[in-house]
């Protein structure tokens, strides 16, 4: 491996975790990092001060070009958006895991869709990765007054959206079970009970696959829909609770055959929003 592959490999785990908080997208990601090793190679090297600042720069402006294309397609996508779910496999090095670690979220990567590319930009890399505002203004060819104010707008716009529930693993994973016990029963009281009474939930089939495609709002539509599940279905199902973006989510197989994935946001007591991936094309990292 020549130097070059060494020092891109050495800040891929950065990068990467730059880039899919940036696109929500594993494959965006990828393809960002892709088109970031050519031009790495394609550049004098004695014109690079600090490679970690460069390569943070173009992953910086490559992903915002990529987030503004993409922003137009998820406009257009049939029913809710919601973030491409990483599996515990693809975060591979404790590297990697270190910069995964916290603020991972589909619930919060989805906040981080309302953001502009830029703010979303510059909130990333100053709130969660850490940078200094010298260095965004650099990323971003902005001054720092300028960086400062959208990492302002970004972080009101962020914590006004963001429910902030202290929940463990442990908590999570005992409502999950509870979940899986109650839908496999079609009780539809205990569902209610499961749910806040103002619960949501999202599903993202993306046209491909049998999912709500409107967002559910109360406890009572959202258990009447997992009460008319359990009847209708012939398959063998299958509720199994797996990691989902660094944290405790749910599985649903039909027939052995992965058909969703699930997050919830949660106060330990009851289920306030529920996310369900069911888009076979985001699903590839579990399958």
């Amino acid at each position: 491996m020549d130097t070059r592959a060494q020092i891109f490999r050495s800040h891929r785990p950065r990068l990467f975790a730059l880039a899919y908080r940036m696109l929500s997208s594993k494959a965006d990601a990828e393809d960002v990092l892709q088109d970031a090793y050519l031009r790495w190679h394609g550049v004098d090297a004695g014109t690079i001060e600090s490679s970690e600042a460069w390569l943070t720069t173009v992953v910086t402006r490559l992903s915002i070009d990529y987030l503004r294309k993409a922003k137009v397609e998820r406009a257009a996508y049939f029913g809710p958006w919601l973030p491409e779910p990483l599996a515990d496999s693809d975060v591979r090095t404790p590297e990697s895991i270190a910069e995964f670690d916290g603020n991972l979220s589909i619930a919060f990567l989805t906040v981080l869709e309302t953001l502009a590319p830029e703010e979303r930009a510059a909130f990333i890399l100053h709130d969660i990765m850490d940078d200094d505002y010298a260095d965004i203004a650099g990323a971003l060819g902005k001054s720092e007054p300028a960086c400062r104010q959208m990492v302002h707008r970004a972080r009101e716009r962020v914590s006004s959206r963001r429910r902030r529930f202290a929940v463990d693993d442990a908590t999570r994973i005992r409502l999950l079970e509870k979940f899986i016990t109650v839908a496999n029963t079609g009780n539809r009281d205990a569902l209610i009970e499961l749910f806040a009474s103002d619960a949501t939930m999202i599903a993202d089939g993306g046209g491909k696959a049998t999912a709500v495609f409107r967002i559910l709002h109360g406890a009572s539509r959202i258990a009447a829909l997992w009460v008319a599940l359990s009847r209708r279905l012939t398959v063998h199902v299958e509720r199994r609770i797996v990691r989902v973006n660094g944290e405790p989510g749910l599985g649903l197989f039909f027939d052995g055959s992965l058909y969703s994935l699930s997050t919830i946001e949660t106060d330990g007591e009851r289920i306030h929003t529920y996310y369900s991936i069911v888009n076979p094309d985001k699903l590839k990292s579990f399958a």
